[in-house]
């Protein structure tokens, strides 16, 4: 597994292509979910994703900075290929985001996230603790979450 770290324009237009292609694959296709997933966070967003031996994308997350989404710095869009799914790629594919988010601001920052309300469970593992009550995005359950590195 190859792991590649962008900002938005040092991403190349192959690998924007296939990252922003593999959301789509799961957001929209895989999960039955019509959005519009562009929504200009990109562009000042940090890119961190994962190519398997083929060279395909096959995981990806984006870190979002303080004031972006929230007040901390917050990760989103985490997407593993259904081919690469069980083998711990997920847990790496964060526990990455989450060092290089402390690296990129303050390491002492809480970390935000916005997660489907399946994978509450699967966040707690990585300590996660979720926050308030439970919304509907586009559609999907879904439950803020925070871990702080404090």
């Amino acid at each position: 597994m190859q792991w590649h770290r962008h900002t938005f324009e040092s991403l190349p237009k192959n690998d924007l292509y296939a990252l922003l292609r593999l959301r789509s694959d799961i957001f929209v296709v895989e999960q039955d979910c019509v959005y519009l997933d562009l929504d200009n966070h990109d562009q000042n967003s940090y890119h961190l994703y994962a190519k398997n031996t083929e060279g395909a994308v096959v995981a990806y997350v984006r870190i979002l900075p303080p004031g972006t989404a929230y007040p901390q710095v917050s990760i989103g869009r985490v997407v593993v290929e259904k081919s690469a799914r069980g083998k711990e790629l997920g847990i790496e594919l964060m526990v990455r985001a989450e060092e290089w988010a402390w690296d990129l601001f303050e390491r002492e920052r809480d970390v935000v996230i916005m997660a489907q309300s399946y994978l509450l469970q699967w966040y707690g593992r990585l300590g996660y603790v979720a926050q308030g009550e439970e919304f509907l995005e586009d559609g999907i359950p879904h439950r803020i979450m925070i871990k702080s590195n404090k």
